[in-house]
């Protein structure tokens, strides 16, 4: 009887990797367990793998599994797996086949209304993942999955663009200090970033995208999976320990040019983010307040090499001002704590105030 391991084994020296490596596979169980694994390969993606004959039948899966019915995932039918991986965990060492962190996700247990060679159906029942989906072969060891089930009571998919939400301009502080939050004024390039399924794509304020711009913003994506968000902030270059709005200008060749090419070896971008306007299903635009986002911003806990979330200041304007005078900011921008955020609009509940 041919051993459905063959394939796994041959693929991995035990000696090498943490990985189990059985010498024979195990009788089935008579369970129909899975398990989820966040996979920091070569490109992050989610391993999908479902207990079936004693073995897990494995899919690689780019983008995790879909959230709701509006769109079907690319899945990549991989080699069995033994049971052991149930449970596994772990640095794969580079160079080794798979190699990188990988984390478990999701795990539990699931139901099968439909198994055959090109299309199964199941139904998760885990800590994160619950619903039916299908799987179904589109040639060779390309699959889709789908979700087929409504997505949860509220659910909102993310936007395609968000207009950002502009600030008014102003000669001088609001009067009633404690009700509004100040933030530097950097003088970047405004982009509002979506991060789904481990990737980010950006666009400026006229819905342009300008991802292939800004190379080191991407790892932003995988840092922070399975989370998916909408973001606004700007892009920044820094000259040394200040924002250098002139270097960010070079990135407005064409952007597969020679001079963009150099422009981004030359000034390495960071994604400011002040502002959170989608998460995990959830608007955040219209029925949190700014002070609400800002919270639940800062939870996301953003911090890379190529992009942070710059403190805010609940009062305090003439100190913001001071402050950014001395890093050589043009003003600041005052934020009502309990404004809404409105796309594409103009609004007094923002206020755009320059260093005299």
């Amino acid at each position: 009887m041919t051993d459905r391991l063959d394939d796994y084994r041959r693929k991995r020296d035990a000696r090498r990797t943490p990985e189990p490596v059985p010498p024979a596979s195990p009788a089935p169980t008579g369970q129909c367990r899975f398990v989820i694994q966040q996979h920091h390969a070569r490109s992050l993606h989610w391993d999908v793998r479902l207990e079936r004959d004693g073995v897990l039948v494995s899919f690689a899966v780019p983008r995790g599994l879909p959230r709701d019915r509006a769109r079907n995932n690319l899945a990549k039918h991989t080699e069995d797996h033994p049971l052991e991986y149930l449970d596994f965990a772990g640095e794969i060492p580079a160079g080794e086949y798979g190699g990188g962190r990988m984390k478990i996700h999701d795990r539990g247990t699931y139901e099968a209304d439909k198994w055959r060679d090109d299309e199964i159906g199941v139904t998760f029942h885990g800590e994160r993942t619950n619903g039916r989906y299908v799987f179904f072969q589109t040639g060779g060891r390309d699959w889709m999955v789908r979700r087929m089930d409504p997505a949860e009571p509220g659910w909102e998919a993310m936007p395609e663009v968000v207009t950002p939400m502009l600030a008014t301009r102003t000669g001088g502080l609001p009067e009633e200090d404690g009700d509004w939050g100040y933030e530097m004024a950097w003088g970047g390039r405004r982009v509002v970033a979506y991060v789904s399924g481990g990737r980010v794509r950006l666009t400026d304020a006229d819905g342009v995208d300008v991802t292939s711009w800004y190379p080191e913003v991407r790892a932003l994506g995988p840092a922070l999976a399975p989370i998916e968000a909408v973001l606004d902030g700007e892009i920044v270059a820094f000259d040394g320990a200040r924002p250098a709005p002139e270097l960010l200008a070079r990135r407005k060749a064409p952007k597969d040019s020679a001079a963009a090419r150099r422009a981004a070896e030359r000034t390495p971008a960071h994604l400011l983010v002040y502002d959170l306007l989608w998460l995990e299903g959830h608007s955040t635009m219209e029925l949190v307040r700014y002070a609400e986002r800002r919270e639940l911003l800062d939870g996301l806990a953003l911090a890379g090499d190529h992009w942070q979330t710059p403190p805010y200041f609940p009062g305090g304007g003439e100190f913001v001002l001071e402050a950014a005078r001395a890093q050589g900011l043009a003003g600041i921008v005052a934020k009502r704590l309990d404004s809404p955020y409105l796309p594409g609009r103009r609004s007094r509940l923002w206020l755009s105030i320059p260093i005299t």
